[in-house]
């Protein structure tokens, strides 16, 4: 692992395991064991906390490309849903993260009979999206990246559809930031739900993302699945 990524142990796994899905979504490898990979299991604790950061991202190779993702990453997902609960004050996108990983697993690896789920978690309440500024809402959609996915729909998602314009602006706001993980983010919502005005040119601004903020796995992470999504709405 590159010690300047690893300021922090967990620093570290979110690092690795960000790379780990980059790789995977490049090679379409659905055998491929992200965890196995950035060598985390069930009974590393902070790889665990570093899946709960990445949250329903680690088996979004296997979304995009619609294949049955690797038992092992079902298996530490579960664990960091069980394991990272959101406390009854946890922030709205926390919350939200946690029902995407729930619902998730549900619909990418439902359980075998006999076996435990874990659990039901009611969609959270995203009325504060919809009066939110444009600068917040793009900087609470961006952290909420993950739930930027085909065939998932949610309150969250409807509400990025519904306000395309105002996550172009805080694209082209992020760009200027050189805010490159909050304009990675708003872009790969702007792919999975379009609506952005053509002369954004999104896709050659996303290439410019990523460009200056590729050191960050996570900005390529979110830059390669809006290209993924984006080829897929042209076909």
């Amino acid at each position: 692992m590159d010690q300047k990524h690893a300021s922090s142990p967990l620093a570290g796994a979110v690092h690795d395991l960000a790379t780990e899905v980059v790789l995977a979504l490049r090679s379409g490898d659905h055998l491929a064991t992200v965890c196995g990979a950035a060598g985390i299991d069930e009974e590393n604790r902070t790889g665990i906390a570093a899946v709960r950061v990445i949250g329903a991202d680690l088996l979004l190779p296997s979304v995009l490309y619609g294949r049955h993702p690797h038992p092992g990453d079902v298996a530490v997902l579960d664990r960091a849903v069980r394991e990272f609960p959101p406390k009854p004050d946890a922030p709205a996108a926390t919350a939200w993260s946690h029902w995407h990983m729930i619902s998730t697993l549900q619909r990418m690896a439902p359980p075998a009979p006999g076996a435990t789920a874990p659990g039901t978690y009611a969609e959270p309440d995203a009325a504060w999206l919809e009066e939110a500024p444009w600068q917040a809402f793009t900087h609470q959609l961006s952290v909420l990246a993950p739930l930027a996915v085909p065939a998932a729909p949610s309150a969250v998602q409807r509400a990025a559809a519904n306000r395309a314009v105002d996550l172009s602006r805080g694209f082209v706001r992020a760009v200027r930031r050189r805010d490159w993980l909050q304009a990675a983010g708003a872009g790969r919502w702007l792919a999975a739900v379009g609506g952005e005005p053509a002369t954004l040119g999104l896709g050659r601004g996303l290439d410019f993302v990523e460009q200056m903020g590729g050191h960050d796995p996570r900005v390529t992470l979110h830059v390669r699945a809006a290209r993924l999504m984006a080829e897929a709405r042209t076909r």
